[in-house]
């Protein structure tokens, strides 16, 4: 099939308090909340932030089921999403101050020199930090 067919649009993550998602990905980490929309009849909120417009980046869908106010069970399956940055040393600084949650510190990747992170959203999603600086293609 050909690639050029088709478009990265999104990854949908549920989480448990929806304001608090929005901020954490807002205010930490810089993104735009992009829309939401409510479904009363499906009992649902939608939430899209990101760097960029919808048409043309990929964007992360937090979605609020307002029937399931205890949460999800993240899995195993589910690994993590990836943010490039400069200066993962003093992000990381910025971000913990306001609360972040950092159980990877910052630091060379095991086997590489490219200098990673991972932080948790407030439902206990890892996002990787890769330093921009460090990292190599090859």
């Amino acid at each position: 099939m050909d690639g050029s067919k088709f478009h990265l649009m999104h990854t949908m993550l549920r989480v448990k308090d929806l304001d608090k998602s929005i901020d954490f990905y807002t205010r930490l980490l810089g993104m735009k909340l992009l829309r939401r929309n409510e479904f009363p009849d499906g009992k649902f909120t939608l939430a899209f932030v990101g760097y960029g417009p919808e048409e043309s980046t990929a964007v992360i869908e937090l979605t609020y089921n307002w029937d399931k106010p205890e949460g999800y069970e993240l899995g195993t399956a589910y690994g993590h999403i990836a943010l490039g940055v400069r200066d993962i040393h003093g992000i990381c600084k910025q971000l913990e101050a306001e609360g972040a949650k950092i159980p990877r510190k910052p630091g060379p990747m095991m086997h590489g020199t490219t200098h990673i992170a991972f932080i948790e959203d407030p439902d206990g999603y890892k996002v990787e930090l890769i330093d921009l600086d460090t990292m190599t293609y090859a």
